[in-house]
């Protein structure tokens, strides 16, 4: 009877659990498998629109073949210069969202006020106001200007580095608004660690600095793994990426074609960022021992 009465409740939760998760399989299904699949066919097929309906040609991979090597300046000439502006600017999101949700995370008179104003961005930068800002020059800091400090790194560095480099320079503001939910989930991280902790290492005699370095940034590392995933995503879907904006109505099998490739290359650099954080995670909690 009991056991039977076991069977009956593992049955139970499995069914509670189905019918939990059922609205996202069928809004997976509905709202991305098919649209997935849909553009997958099409980037085979030459598609036409006419006034009786949508023809579709066979063309097997000659979309693929022409953008990864006939026309290189389809894919190339813009994806390289935003590949290396993102590996600049992925490490400056996340060092700057630590910091400032370490600060935040103190306490100090007024401290609600200012997690609201860095979060603020988050909600009325849309990406219609970030193109705007950024076509108005208004992501510059003043000081750069001033000091001409574009033209002093043209000058010591390469011109394939020195352009991303500039180009996070000129938009170095637009570059920290991006941090707004960095910030969100390094202040919760942070808060994961108990203060206990801390008042044991105090009582041992650990520095600020020392602190910070054996408790502080272990206790982060889930959360800085989840911020990478989360900006290396965010730039590659950013309104003023370069490779989005070439995916257009103008030809569906091309577009397609296009959007495919560039989400292999996504994949693969979410890979590699994965692999990076996994060896210096490794290294960092072997040092520790």
């Amino acid at each position: 009877m009991n056991r039977k009465f076991r069977l009956s409740s593992v049955a139970l939760r499995k069914m509670e659990g189905s019918l939990f998760i059922a609205p996202w399989v069928i809004g997976f299904l509905s709202f991305i498998a098919f649209p997935l699949g849909y553009s997958l066919y099409m980037s085979f097929q030459r598609v036409k629109i006419t006034a009786s309906g949508i023809e579709y040609t066979p063309v097997g991979v000659q979309y693929y073949r022409e953008i990864l090597l006939a026309d290189g300046g389809l894919l190339y000439n813009d994806l390289l210069p935003f590949l290396r502006q993102s590996l600049l600017m992925i490490p400056v999101i996340i060092v700057f969202s630590m910091m400032v949700a370490i600060l935040l995370n103190q306490k100090f008179v007024g401290r609600d006020f200012f997690r609201v104003i860095f979060f603020l961005p988050v909600i009325f930068s849309t990406g219609q106001i970030l193109t705007e800002f950024i076509a108005q020059g208004e992501g510059t800091l003043a000081f750069t200007t001033e000091f001409e400090v574009g033209r002093f790194i043209s000058t010591y560095l390469p011109a394939t580095w020195a352009n991303p480099i500039n180009k996070i320079v000129s938009s170095f503001v637009i570059v920290l608004w991006s941090s707004g939910v960095q910030i969100l989930i390094f202040l919760a991280g942070r808060q994961t660690i108990s203060a206990s902790v801390y008042e044991a290492a105090r009582i041992d005699g650990a520095a600020p600095w020392e602190t910070f370095w054996k408790i502080t940034l272990p206790g982060l590392a889930p959360f800085i793994f989840l911020n990478l995933i989360y900006t290396v995503v965010d730039l590659f879907t950013f309104p003023q990426n370069p490779i989005i904006s070439k995916v257009n109505t103008t030809n569906y099998g091309l577009s397609s074609a296009l959007a495919w490739i560039y989400f292999v290359i996504v994949l693969i650099f979410l890979s590699i960022a994965i692999f990076v954080f996994s060896k210096v995670a490794k290294a960092t909690s072997g040092q520790q021992r």
